[in-house]
């Protein structure tokens, strides 16, 4: 018998759908990998109630109250592809498995892809961070760096800017037109235009950058925007359109987090330029209720 829903992916939004889907006494599978994006950060922050919690224990904890629901199965694993209309969707399992439903709601994810610069991947969720709202409290009048790795990377050295001494670092890039040198020089931003070889510290924390030139410069926290992937290629299957958003493509959704195709649904960071733990439930408590609307009427 086919599913009401299924979900793909377990995190934040997939697990926000799920609970409220349930709570509708629908019967919903959920396929999740357990990679969440997040899953390099040692706390998470900025979410009502659970500031400063670890992003791996708020999942613990609320996988096993969304799984008490009766009408909710999981399915540890990857979903390979996915076919169908409305209230005739397929998915197949990366095992072969075949799981069918009426509706469905991609929730994914995305993935990072950073740059290939010694010392960074070690540290990224912990001194080299992307969103000052979630981590830059914590950094707070500290040294910080921003790495130049697109045309977003001077807005967002303006707005570190906030948090503490802001420092550019163009990575060998071409400077700033006059506009923007102007704004950087307004808000007291310093400019490295040497490249970065490469990051040093303790364990996880960022004490200071290695430049081509042999110079090292003292930082605590390095701000990063850099390029992001979906996690899976089951929007295109499907049809759904996609869009450029300020850091990699996006899945086009209304409102109700529907996307152009009939019947899937998607929320999360798939949806978003923009991400935090906050917007990915929300996004997934809308998802969850306009799936058992559409079901209902």
């Amino acid at each position: 018998m086919p599913h009401d829903a299924i979900i793909i992916g377990g995190s934040f939004a997939g697990l926000s759908a799920a609970m409220y889907l349930a709570r509708g006494r629908r019967s919903v599978c959920i396929i999740d990998t357990g990679l969440p994006r997040n899953r390099f950060a040692a706390q998470s922050h900025g979410f009502f109630g659970h500031d400063g919690a670890a992003p791996g224990a708020m999942l613990a904890t609320a996988r096993p109250q969304v799984a008490a629901y009766p009408t909710v199965t999981f399915v540890d694993g990857a979903a390979a592809s996915a076919s169908g209309e409305a209230d005739g969707f397929s998915v197949a399992l990366a095992t072969g498995e075949v799981l069918e439903s009426r509706r469905l709601v991609l929730a994914f994810g995305i993935s990072d892809e950073l740059p290939a610069i010694p010392g960074l991947a070690e540290r990224w969720g912990n001194s080299v961070i992307h969103c000052p709202y979630c981590h830059g409290y914590e950094f707070s009048g500290q040294r910080l760096g921003v790495l130049n790795l697109s045309p977003m990377s001077i807005h967002q050295a303006l707005l570190i800017s906030e948090w503490g001494p802001t420092t550019l670092y163009l990575n060998g890039g071409p400077e700033p037109d006059a506009e923007a040198l102007a704004g950087l020089r307004e808000r007291g931003i310093a400019i490295e235009p040497a490249a970065v070889t490469a990051l040093h510290g303790d364990g996880t924390r960022l004490s200071s950058i290695e430049l081509a030139d042999g110079r090292t410069a003292a930082v605590d926290a390095l701000y990063i925007g850099p390029r992001t992937r979906l996690n899976s290629g089951i929007a295109q299957q499907m049809g759904c359109e996609l869009h450029d958003g300020p850091f990699g493509a996006i899945v086009r959704t209304d409102d109700l987090k529907m996307t152009t195709v009939p019947g899937v649904y998607a929320a999360g960071d798939i949806t978003r330029g923009a991400h935090n733990v906050t917007w990915a439930t929300s996004d997934g408590v809308t998802a969850g209720v306009a799936v058992h609307k559409s079901l209902v009427f």
